[in-house]
């Protein structure tokens, strides 16, 4: 049997030492679900949030088949903990797993360059509007494909407003970039940055981002990074933050019916 962890600290042991803010998110109950073979004494678990998936403990099959956990996804990232999870995600969904390299971002709270980043926000061309996310904003960015993740994991303004925090250019009123928080946890967000296709290359990432990391500064939370490729790192790397390790993940993609 598998089950839903409501009592979720009970799975801590088992993600002990993963710097990885989208676990606490489900650990602290904020966001995201943890699943589990024991909901006294669990040996196997995943925390699931939004695309993300983190599997930790002693592999189990059960958990990577759950109805309720990742099988039911059209696509979910796979993390695991371990080489023997690694084998068994394989074993269990061979071609549809696709294995990838992320990048992990050291997370050191004191080594944002303000001063620097003050300069990158002033860098907005002329014709563009520079604002953070508000009531409006975030609804408009739910309806927008290319932008949704900004805010799709908030189920409303309301817990945004609580556990979220954003920055996004607007052109002619349309917005063209953006970073927010994927996710929230208590003392901090996962940055997620997107740029409409036709508007990449200019900087606006760069622009959004260095807003962001000031404004969650000034709130004391931390902005933690996770780069998805190598682009991602460059630009951590432009905004403060430091290279950490790769690591291994998997891109899982539903049956084709």
């Amino acid at each position: 049997m598998i089950y839903q962890l409501e009592q979720a600290q009970k799975a801590a042991l088992l993600f002990e030492g993963w710097q990885e803010t989208m676990i606490w998110s489900c650990l602290q109950k904020v966001m995201g679900s943890i699943y589990v073979d024991s909901l006294e004494h669990p040996a196997s678990a995943t925390a699931l949030l939004g695309d993300f998936c983190f599997l930790a403990g002693e592999p189990l099959q059960e958990i990577l088949l759950y109805d309720a956990g990742p099988v039911k996804r059209e696509f979910v990232i796979m993390v695991p903990k371990s080489p023997e999870w690694a084998k068994l995600i394989e074993a269990c969904y061979g071609e549809r797993a696709v294995r990838v390299e992320r990048y992990a971002i050291k997370k050191e709270p004191d080594v944002f360059p303000k001063t620097r980043l003050q300069e990158i926000t002033c860098r907005l061309p002329d014709g563009y509007t520079l604002r953070m996310i508000d009531r409006d904003l975030f609804w408009q960015c739910r309806k927008i494909p290319w932008c949704r993740d900004l805010v799709s994991q908030y189920r409303d303004f309301t817990m945004y407003e609580k556990y979220g925090l954003g920055a996004v250019i607007l052109k002619d009123g349309e917005l063209v970039s953006g970073a927010s928080s994927y996710s929230g946890y208590n003392g901090g967000i996962e940055v997620e940055v997107d740029t409409r296709k036709d508007f990449r290359r200019q900087g606006l990432a760069s622009i959004c981002g260095a807003k962001l990391i000031l404004e969650c500064l000034a709130r004391g939370w931390y902005p933690s990074w996770d780069a998805q490729n190598q682009w991602s790192v460059a630009l951590a790397e432009k905004l403060g933050y430091h290279y950490d390790h790769a690591y291994t993940a998997y891109e899982v993609y539903a049956a084709q019916v």
